[in-house]
């Protein structure tokens, strides 16, 4: 498997307590109990030689899955699980063009993979998953808590109305694990949203909880959010204005797929205090 991030930990994780044979590729030098760690770099596809091995997860961006894909195929490969993001289909009509054009990749990218694992008669599960959060690692999460104990606030555009399904990357492994064991869920897209539906307004509240904070919020009408941004830009080089107009939209996704062919049950959302602090364990 390709065991990048937090979901890929996980994954090698719950592999390594069942007691199958794990092997895990990482751009970095590794080793771990029961793991054969190999390094690689799905950047140089040309350059990946991997044993054979009957069921393939990745955890990497699918738009680099995709053309390192045929250097992985071989006879022994019967099912790939591999993972996206619900943005190819929350961002498709966003006001930034880099994010259009991440999109477009990403949709393309899993098209590519069903198509070249279809040509190799390998069953393919393409897992989309929410806002994933995991103790103090994640992208997501983590940096908002990290704003909120900088400033002791935080700003929620238009009052921040809509829903979400933050997702655990614990989950999302376990989840992986069951979909590459099931038959129905074979050359499938499934949404993997969390174990409940919250308004952003009370994810954040969530947020000041787990860090044992009052929750103090600012709503910010929508003219002030872009007058704002654009003065603070400069100290948040990798964020863009459609981040925060999100807020208002609705975000939700249907589980019932996945909880009726693998079994998905999230947890709920309930971030703890070093999660929530930014400190990882």
């Amino acid at each position: 498997m390709e065991a990048a991030g937090l979901v890929g930990g996980y994954i090698v994780e719950h592999l390594v307590r069942r007691g199958g044979r794990v092997r895990a590729i990482s751009r970095s030098a590794r080793d771990g109990a029961g793991v054969e760690w190999l390094r690689a770099d799905l950047r140089e596809p040309e350059t990946l030689k991997f044993p054979p091995c009957t069921t393939l997860y990745c955890t990497a961006d699918a738009i680099l899955l995709a053309d390192a894909l045929p250097h992985f195929i071989n006879p022994a490969i019967k099912r790939l699980v591999a993972f996206s993001s619900t943005s190819v289909l929350t961002k498709q009509d966003t006001e930034v063009a880099a994010e259009r054009d991440t999109i477009r990749r990403l949709t393309e990218a899993e098209r590519k993979i069903a198509a070249v694992c279809e040509q190799n008669e390998v069953g393919w599960t393409i897992l989309r998953p929410t806002l994933i959060y995991a103790e103090g690692r994640d992208a997501n999460i983590t940096p908002l808590s990290r704003l909120i104990r900088r400033f002791g606030f935080m700003p929620l555009v238009g009052g921040a109305p809509g829903l979400r399904q933050p997702v655990h990357a614990e989950d999302l492994a376990v989840g992986a694990i069951a979909a590459a064991a099931c038959p129905a869920a074979a050359n499938k897209f499934y949404s993997l949203p969390g174990g409940e539906i919250l308004t952003y307004r009370e994810m954040i509240g969530r947020v000041f909880d787990g860090m044992k904070l009052p929750r103090r919020t600012v709503s910010v009408p929508v003219p002030v959010w872009r007058l704002m941004f654009a003065v603070a830009k400069p100290l948040f080089p990798t964020a863009n204005v459609a981040m925060g107009l999100r807020m208002m939209k609705d975000m939700t996704f249907d589980a019932t797929p996945a909880a009726s062919d693998f079994g998905w049950n999230p947890r709920a959302f309930r971030p703890c205090s070093a999660q929530s602090a930014g400190i990882s364990r």
